[in-house]
This record gives structure tokens, sequence and C-alpha cells, in this order.
């Protein structure tokens, strides 16, 4: 007979998905009812506010898309990109490449600007690539950049872009939620998310907005939106405001009540409180894996501190490290992707598992684990380090 499935109980400090606040679960435990209710409809709109107060924003079209964040992603280039447009991409990461495969998908032009991986972009290579590609009319790039741990000045490359006469669209899917994000004060045109980072939410869903202007370049493409599901001329006539909602796909109920759920907390605990909770974090995070010998990939003031990038130290094996902490500590970190495979561990510090308890039981394990398969000891030195950040 089929037994159901019980997953053990991990601590999750990779890239993402992060650990689910038990609230949040029981949200989801709650009875589904119509996606057409009124009382859900009263909750979409609820969800609508919270998710302007989390982006900072007052866009009307600011909505969770009813699938993950690459589909997020997807929704702001379909949209806003048509065939024979330009596009300027800049690349730090894996995540600048996903944006290229977006424009190339849309029978557009993407005109790369390269960064080296670990590094923010750099403001004055878009205003050089603006200067050559007058015909551009979209700036891509990320903000919080996964695969690396860098973060990029949001409000410096809105200006540039819209200087030029584009829009710009940001990446913010490891940034909401954890670190300083304002899109209305900072300009920025289309910006999509993750539920599974620093909203501490189960994964499936990405939350998206769209500036006036942005909208108006929806309503006046000159061709259709290729992808039906996405299609915002579709899609904001079910996330329109009151109770007249023109049916366009059955919502995701229960993981909608997860998500609003998870808002509600952000909201209470405050914004700016869940930015500092970050980095205070981060902070002692970071004095423990450096008392270890771990060396941070990204300059500290380009450093995001949900998402902690450092070197593998020589001779030591990835994937035998990260499985011994997974099978004998139940905790989960991530590894490098592409060009930084095999080079580093990324360690992520993100919404819900973004706390004291996580921090000290990874340096503790870290430092077991590193001292068990050869690598320096730390004697206890990295724990010491750790607790002396926070003041104990």
């Amino acid at each position: 007979m089929t037994s159901s499935f019980h997953p053990p109980q991990r601590t999750l400090m990779g890239p993402g998905p992060s650990d689910v606040n038990p609230r949040i679960l029981e949200a989801m435990s709650r009875p589904t009812i119509g996606h057409l209710d009124p009382l859900f409809v009263q909750m979409m709109d609820e969800m609508k506010e919270l998710l302007q107060y989390a982006f900072q924003t007052q866009n009307e079209l600011t909505i969770p898309v009813s699938a993950p964040g690459s589909a997020g992603m997807e929704t702001c280039f379909v949209n806003l990109v048509e065939p024979g447009d330009t596009v300027i991409v800049c690349q730090n990461g894996v995540f600048g490449g996903r944006m290229k495969e977006n424009v190339e998908r849309c029978g557009a032009t993407a005109v790369m600007v390269e960064d080296e991986w670990g590094r923010a972009c750099d403001p004055q290579k878009l205003e050089d690539a603006l200067k050559a590609h007058p015909e551009a009319t979209t700036v891509a790039f990320v903000h919080a950049e996964t695969s690396t741990g860098a973060t990029t000045d949001v409000k410096t490359m809105c200006k540039i872009a819209h200087h030029h006469d584009c829009l710009a669209i940001v990446d913010a899917v490891t940034s909401l939620g954890g670190t300083e994000l304002r899109v209305d004060e900072w300009g920025v045109d289309a910006i999509y998310s993750g539920t599974q980072k620093c909203l501490s939410c189960t994964p499936g869903l990405s939350p998206v907005s769209f500036s006036a202007a942005a909208v108006e370049r929806i309503r006046n493409r000159k061709t259709r939106v290729q992808s039906w599901f996405l299609d915002l001329n579709l899609v904001m006539g079910y996330w329109g405001s009151g109770t007249k909602r023109a049916y366009h796909h059955t919502a995701p109920i229960n993981a909608l009540y997860a998500l609003h759920e998870a808002l509600v907390l952000l909201k209470n605990e405050g914004l700016e409180h869940a930015w500092a909770r970050h980095a205070s974090h981060h902070r002692a995070l970071k004095a423990g894996l450096e008392a270890l010998g771990l060396r941070f990939v990204v300059p500290e003031a380009e450093r995001l501190p949900q998402l902690n990038a450092v070197t593998i130290p020589d001779g030591v094996d990835d994937a035998a490290v990260r499985g011994l902490l997974l099978n004998d500590y139940n905790l989960e970190i991530g590894a490098g992707l592409g060009v930084m495979a095999g080079k580093v561990w990324r360690i992520g510090l993100m919404g819900y598992a973004c706390r004291k308890d996580n921090v000290l039981k990874c340096v503790s394990a870290l430092d077991e684990v590193l001292n068990r398969v050869g690598a320096s000891g730390t004697q206890g030195r990295a724990m010491a380090a750790t607790l002396a950040a926070y003041g104990d």
C-alpha cells in the first residue's frame, strides 16, 4: 500500500526556499472557498494593499502572479517587450542571464552589459550602453543576485534608464522583505519577486508591481502578449478593484491564504524592522563564518545580508560537507551556481529562518563538519565570535 509522504523537519539556510513560519502553514490548511467568493475577493483586495506596503508603492497593478518567481519574471518581459525591441540587460550572475533568455524569446534584442560575478552592476556601464543604443526601450537588472549575494543600486540604475526614456524592470526575488526596497521612491517600472525567500512563505506565487508608465505601455502594445496566461490585459480584469471580477483562471486559493498571512506578519513586524533584523543576524553570521576562515565573495558594501556566498576552502569537498550538514544536522545550505559551482557555498538568512538559533546552529555545525573533513578547526572560536557579535 502506498504511504503518505512525511518530510523531516529541516533548517533551510540555502538560497531558498526558506523556513516557513508555522502560522503560514496553518493558514494553508484553512477551508477552501471559491475564487470568486465575495469573502475571497475581499481578501484579494487586502492582499493588494499589503503587497503595496511590502514593495513601498502606490501602483494599482500590484498583484501576486499565480506561479513561482520565474513566472513573475516572464510576466514582466512578455508584457513590456515586443518583437524588434532592444533591451539593455545588466548581468552580474545567473539571473541576469535568465533575463536575456526572456528578452530573446519575446523576439527582441538583448544588449548585454556584463559585470564580474560577485559585484554590483556598474551604473556607468549602463549609461555607456544606453548612449550606444538610443533605440533601447527597456533596461533590466537584478536588485539582489541570488547566485552571488550581490546587491545593485536600484535608484541610480532606474534614474539612468529614465534619462534615456527607458522603462526599468527589476528582479527583487531575494530582496523583498529582507533588505531596503522602495519601488516608488526609486522609480521602478516593473518588479517581480517570490514568496519563498524573505517572506517565509511556501513557493508558488510571484508578487509583481507595475508603474503607471508600464501599464500604459501594456495597454498600447502593437502586438498581442505571446502568453495568454500571463497577459496582464486579461489578468487585470480578475485582480481589479471591488467585487466585479472577470474570470481568468482559478486562483491557487490556499496558497494565497498563505501569502496573505505572510504579508500580515511582515506588516505587523514593520518593514524597516524586518530589514534591520536581517542586517543584525547577518553581522553575527559573518563574524562566525570569518572565524571559520571562510571568505565572502562579495565586498561588504555590495553584500546582501540574506544571501551569504563564501568560498569553499581548498581541498574541501563541496557536496560532502553539504551532505554531512543535511544528514547529521538537518541543515541545508546551498551550492554555487554557474561559474561558481563547486567554488562557493550560499548560506541563506531569510525571513523566518533569520533567527539567532539558526545562526548559532549553522556556525557550530559548520565548525564541527569542517573539522571532521580535515579543514582547520576553530576549537570554539567561531561560536565565540558569533556570540560576541550578538553582545553575549
